[in-house]
Formats: C-alpha cells, sequence, structure tokens
C-alpha cells in the first residue's frame, strides 16, 4: 500500500495526472503498477488502476490476475472498479474512499448515480439502441464459434 501511495505522490510531483496510484502484486512480488496518466496522455481512461491492471497483464503475459492483490491509494471510481472485476483479482486494498476523493475535487458521485437508472432514458447522457439485429447476430456468431478463448 505505500508502494502505491508512493506512486500517487510522484503523479502530484511530477504533474502526469492526478494523485492516485496502484500497485498490483501476486506471491509478494509487484507484477504491475500505474499512477494517473489523464492530463499527460490525453486518455480519460488512464486512470492509476487501469494502467496498473494493462501493466500487469503485459508483465504476466495473462487477461486475468488470478492470485493477485491490488492495492490502490483510493477507492476505485466506477470504471476501474469495472476493469477490476474483469481482471479478476483476489483482493483489493484501499488507502482513502470516495468521500476522501470527492473533497480533492475527484467526485464521481454523479456516475454512481446514474448507473443506479436500468431505464436508459432516465440518464444524463442519451443512449439509444440502433441495429439490435445486426448486433445480435455477432453474438450468436460467438457462440457458435468453436475455437474461442473464454473470459
Amino acid at each position: 500500500m505505500r508502494k502505491a501511495i508512493e506512486l500517487a505522490q510522484a503523479g502530484v510531483d511530477s504533474n502526469v495526472g492526478g494523485p492516485f496510484g496502484c500497485v498490483i502484486a501476486r506471491d509478494g512480488k509487484i507484477v504491475g503498477e500505474g499512477v494517473n496518466q489523464v492530463t499527460s496522455t490525453n486518455d480519460p481512461t488512464a486512470h492509476a488502476e487501469i494502467v496498473a491492471i494493462r501493466n500487469a497483464c503485459k508483465n504476466l503475459n495473462a487477461f486475468q490476475l488470478e492470485g493477485c492483490i491490488v492495492y490502490t491509494s483510493c477507492e476505485p471510481c466506477p470504471m476501474c472498479l469495472g476493469a477490476i472485476y474483469w481482471a479478476r483479482p483476489n483482493q483489493i486494498y484501499m488507502a482513502c474512499d470516495r468521500e476522501d476523493a470527492a473533497s480533492a475535487g475527484f467526485d464521481d458521485a454523479f456516475i454512481y448515480r446514474e448507473l443506479c437508472h436500468a431505464d436508459l432514458s432516465e440518464r444524463k447522457l442519451p443512449i439509444e439502441k440502433l441495429l439490435r439485429e445486426e448486433g445480435l447476430k455477432v453474438f450468436e456468431n460467438w457462440i457458435a464459434k468453436t475455437d474461442k478463448t473464454e473470459y
């Protein structure tokens, strides 16, 4: 956890992004790390946890992180939490929570509220379905595929 906090401070000191750091470990060894790089890379997905997941997966040559532990300087935002769930680590530890982040100007509360609206018409960002039948065909092809890599 101290390394994740050090990375968060390094992000502040180097001005590469926001004050967030993340370390991923397996068997007591760091296999991936990341610092928020949103502003330095012009990539809104370059949160510390996403960067760390990408780094760990590359280092492990795997698309899942079974057996790994995620140490993050702050509670993961909804995007990062989703990515962490997809990566399937064994545990998450966090230093600060979403209220601490909000007090520093990083408030994700609006996203949490939006995700609660199952009815897409209730969301602030318009979402509409288009070409569903064509989209379903791709899922049918996936289901029928015999040589796929499941995840």
